[in-house]
């Protein structure tokens, strides 16, 4: 089964006095997007910023970005609803109304570093139940054990359809450390026919994303989860890190799935 790369190219928090690669506005973030797909990734996970660097979720500037990137390749966008912890909620859940293939699910409210990153009990519900009829696909995003758990809840529920698809956050303040053995316990506890990535967060991505390669996990790829190549040394762009992740992939004897193998592999919901 070919393996899902997904690039993350921007993020809720970093700035380019953090990495001056780091891409902010729609056109960079299009760029660095199509960078990505044409190495070989086929789903590009965005966030929005403002024209001060600050997360968004203003719909123009989403529709403006999802625009640039749909005129660049065929790459499967998927817009988060995470947007940034400052960001409210009742904002957020609203950029799923522009119809994207896929939006994150964050479905519980955490602490993380200095802020609180909200997401209400009877607001995920919503999103939730919006999502489905929008026929956009959610990407569930389990900062912590209990958290698969309300993702559970919620399919029981039938809030969300099968297959679920999860990604698994490590080394995020508030949630869990990125840890092998954190990884291989997440992995243990979902249930059979899901599909999932790991997104480990910082000096850890590297070795995760190989245990996850390993485990049949997808792998996902950018300046949103660590800003260094290698130790003391900044990505000079996002395309260095998805280099990185396909020759991992590639070492594993793994090929990287197209935009309509991801399409299937994911059971996306045709686009109303």
């Amino acid at each position: 089964m070919p393996v899902i790369l997904t690039v993350a190219p921007t993020g809720p928090i970093a700035t380019k006095s953090d990495n001056p690669y780091l891409p902010t506005s729609p056109q960079e973030i299009a760029d660095a997007v199509e960078e990505a797909y044409r190495a070989g990734a086929s789903v590009a996970h965005i966030h929005l910023r403002d024209e001060q660097q600050r997360p968004t979720a203003d719909l123009a500037t989403a529709q403006l970005t999802m625009d640039l990137i749909k005129q660049r390749c065929p790459i499967l966008i998927q817009i988060s609803t995470g947007v940034g912890p400052m960001v409210p909620f009742e904002d957020r859940e609203k950029l799923v109304e522009l119809k994207p293939r896929m939006a994150t699910l964050n479905p519980c409210s955490m602490s993380s570093a200095d802020y609180e990153f909200r997401n209400p009990p009877a607001g995920v519900r919503r999103l939730a139940a919006r999502m489905r009829e929008l026929n956009v696909k959610p990407e569930l995003e389990i900062y912590d054990t209990g958290h698969l758990d309300v993702c559970l809840q919620l399919h029981k529920e039938g809030l969300l359809a099968d297959p679920l698809q999860f990604s698994i956050v490590m080394g995020a303040a508030g949630g869990m450390a990125a840890t092998p053995e954190n990884l291989l316990m997440m992995v243990s506890r979902l249930p059979p026919g899901v599909t999932w990535q790991v997104i480990a967060v910082g000096k850890s991505s590297l070795q995760l994303t190989a245990i996850a390669l390993a485990l049949g996990g997808n792998v996902r790829a950018g300046l949103e989860d660590t800003l260094h190549l290698r130790r003391g040394v900044l990505a000079e762009g996002n395309l260095p890190l998805v280099e990185r992740a396909i020759r991992l992939a590639r070492d594993l004897e793994l090929d990287l799935a197209t935009p309509e193998q991801a399409e299937s592999l994911l059971a996306l919901p045709p686009q109303l």
